[in-house]
């Protein structure tokens, strides 16, 4: 890697600021979901395409696909070791947004009820999502930094720039970025009172 370039874990990490921002985003919808009565059918949509496309198929992809298998090569088990207890909650994540997105199609037709359940499913969501990224960010990766020797990570580092590219698509890494500060516009949220997911967890 050259002295500028970024680590795996540093683009894993700036990725987790972005998603954070966009939990900011999800937080204030649940809430006023749960006082109105409605959902806000239109930004609660952007939010989710944000998750299943940014969250999910950009950056769990480079962690699922790449950094998990070569830590377990390493030696770390995903049976009762950290990677597995990743997987697991990506999984838990995915169903709380099929969750949200039922509830999103069912205010159509009783939006008391739907906004009930999207506010239940959007902040175990967001509750989820902090933890799982404190985890990673203060446990996961940290064990990946000292595991992995420069060319592991630089090998690394040019595998997750072609998952953006062939995996992701073009420019589609930078759309989600602008649409999650566009969100946080959209609902008055300003970019530095975005809650950090550091502060959710303690690694000790």
């Amino acid at each position: 890697m050259t002295p500028h370039s970024q680590s795996p874990t540093e683009i894993l990490r700036n990725e987790h600021r972005v998603i954070e921002q966009v939990l900011a985003v999800l937080e204030k919808l649940a809430d006023n979901a749960a006082d109105n009565g409605k959902i806000d059918a239109e930004i609660a949509s952007q939010a989710l395409d944000f998750f299943r496309r940014f969250a999910d198929h950009c950056h769990h992809a480079k962690e699922e696909d790449l950094l998990f298998p070569t830590l377990e090569a390493k030696g770390f088990p995903r049976e009762g070791g950290p990677t597995g207890v990743m997987l697991y909650e990506h999984e838990q994540g995915r169903a709380l947004i099929r969750q949200m997105g039922e509830a999103i199609q069912a205010g159509e037709t009783d939006p008391q009820a739907a906004a009930q359940k999207f506010a239940e499913a959007a902040r175990q969501y967001v509750n989820l999502l902090r933890q799982h990224i404190s985890k990673e960010d203060n446990i996961l990766f940290v064990l990946a930094e000292r595991t992995l020797n420069a060319s592991e990570q630089a090998e690394m580092l040019a595998k997750f720039h072609a998952t953006e590219k062939e995996h992701v698509g073009e420019g589609v890494h930078e759309k989600y970025v602008a649409l999650a500060e566009e969100l946080l516009a959209k609902m008055g949220i300003a970019k530095e009172s975005v809650p950090k997911a550091s502060g959710f967890f303690c690694c000790h």
